[in-house]
């Protein structure tokens, strides 16, 4: 009897334990876009397209260019599933090669 009053004891939940709560922040911005080089595109074309792709300045475009021309690829976007969806569509567009990571 004594084996059946220990185990029931241990079943009790404790309700001092609080479940922990995470943010959406870290899920949201879990997705980043990654833009290939190619031979096809000139640097003009590149900058343009992330102007309006990611919305950002001509000289955080070119910087971007210029890391995808030396490096072979640059993460150029990161947030959700769905605005790196949006991002890539708008970069594809012209036939630049990118790349969804998580």
């Amino acid at each position: 009897m004594r084996d059946f009053l220990i185990k029931s004891e241990l079943e009790k939940p404790n309700e001092s334990i609080k479940p922990e709560i995470y943010e959406d922040t870290e899920i949201d911005s879990a997705y980043r876009v990654i833009l290939f080089n190619d031979n096809i595109h000139t640097f003009d074309d590149v900058i343009f397209q992330l102007i309006k792709a990611i919305n950002c300045s001509f000289e955080k475009a070119r910087s971007f260019a210029f890391e995808v021309h030396v490096k072979g690829k640059a993460m150029v976007f990161a947030g959700s599933m769905l605005e790196c969806l949006k991002v890539t569509s708008i970069l594809e567009e012209i036939g630049l090669h990118t790349q969804i990571v998580g």
